[in-house]
């Protein structure tokens, strides 16, 4: 049964419900495949996103962090080996960019591993997302571009929606009429086990340019 998990952002750690269920998933703690969403930097090396798994008391015997420093064919076996797949916060066209060109999506879509993205990388992991400058991106005009398609729906991830309801009803109107969108901020998760969908903290349904606040079911 795959598990992933769209995360937000997170202030200070996880929490303990969202911790909770982590550790029951994460059985299979060998190790931990980090791709970088700012590939060329050595920087952009997961240090926070792995606190918040220290926090919650998920520790790996191996830590892979996964960019340009590191080989095309290394790259996917280690991903392939992995326990655990995180696409790290940061840059989602950078990203996206670096997904395509190490054609990591497939290897991604066939492994065991729990998938978790938080961030950029949540948005990755799915199956379509909004590039526009209202969304907080530095271009001139509004695109679809492809995630990994983990799952068939969409992602808006680590943005203020609770002030910008309107726009961001707006600006994802029409990709809403294709596939449901999971809009959240922070300290927040979708969790999809299997055929299961779990919500936790405030997190947003947009379907047919309709916009509403799910219930939390953990």
């Amino acid at each position: 049964m795959k598990t992933h998990y769209y995360l937000g952002w997170f202030n200070d750690f996880f929490p303990e419900k969202l911790g909770k269920v982590l550790r029951e998933d994460i059985a299979d703690r060998k190790s931990l495949a980090m791709i970088s969403s700012n590939p060329f930097s050595y920087e952009a090396d997961g240090a926070t996103e792995r606190l918040w798994l220290d926090q919650a008391g998920i520790m790996f015997d191996e830590y892979h962090l996964i960019n340009y420093h590191v080989q095309k064919e290394d790259a996917q076996t280690l991903i392939q080996n992995a326990s655990v797949i995180f696409l790290l916060g940061g840059d989602t066209l950078k990203q996206n960019e670096f997904l395509m060109e190490y054609e990591l999506s497939d290897v991604i879509k066939k492994s065991e591993a729990v998938v978790m993205g938080a961030s950029a990388g949540a948005i990755n992991m799915s199956a379509k997302w909004v590039c526009s400058k209202n969304l907080g991106y530095n271009v001139e005009k509004s695109s679809v571009y492809n995630g990994i398609g983990l799952n068939d729906f969409s992602v808006l991830s680590h943005f203020d929606l609770e002030n910008n309801i309107a726009l961001v009803q707006d600006e994802l109107s029409a990709l809403s009429e294709e596939m449901i969108i999971y809009a959240s901020n922070k300290d927040c998760a979708v969790r999809v086990k299997g055929d299961k969908i779990d919500i936790i903290g405030n997190v947003f349904l947009v379907s047919h340019s309709k916009i509403q606040k799910l219930d939390e079911t953990l």
